[in-house]
């Protein structure tokens, strides 16, 4: 159940973004945001490889995709990207977060988080990125629905 919604959730950001160019996919969702599907995109893959692999598989080191110093606001600012370069970045963190979630023992399986300085389980984890899609996945709604007017599920 618990992957069935996250790639719902993961399909449904996706489909926000069909059909647009790179400008229309950087277009700020209104005034003084800067929040953009672009935007969205490359922060879920920042989430995606935070709590996969950098919590649950234990890749401490691994640098965050678009900051070095761990600005995970960093992703946010769509500039200078690509549909082409954002769309890779996170497809290829979904597919390294099925992988690991698929190799776990099972969902109990826990590991220390340090942004919130506890352990956490698979479970938790993909609770929480479903919480993270279906709330970032409300923005792009709007943000979707100023570019062309497009709306729904």
């Amino acid at each position: 159940m618990l992957r069935g919604y996250l790639d719902f959730h993961r399909a449904t950001l996706a489909m926000k973004c069909e059909g647009l160019g790179d400008d229309e996919l950087r277009r700020a969702a209104s005034p003084p945001s800067t929040l953009s599907l672009l935007g969205l995109v490359r922060h879920m893959a920042e989430v995606e490889r935070t709590w996969f692999r950098r919590t649950i598989n234990a890749e401490h080191d691994l640098p965050l995709v678009w900051s070095d110093d761990g600005d995970y606001q960093a992703a946010y600012d769509p500039s200078g990207s690509t549909r082409e370069q954002a769309f890779a970045a996170w497809q290829e963190e979904v597919e390294h977060s099925r992988r690991i979630e698929r190799a776990a023992e099972s969902l109990d399986v826990t590991a220390y988080n340090a942004r919130w300085d506890k352990d956490v389980s698979l479970r938790m984890v993909m609770l929480h990125l479903i919480h993270e899609y279906a709330r970032h996945n409300g923005h792009a709604d709007l943000i979707r629905e100023a570019i062309d007017g497009t709306v729904g599920a």
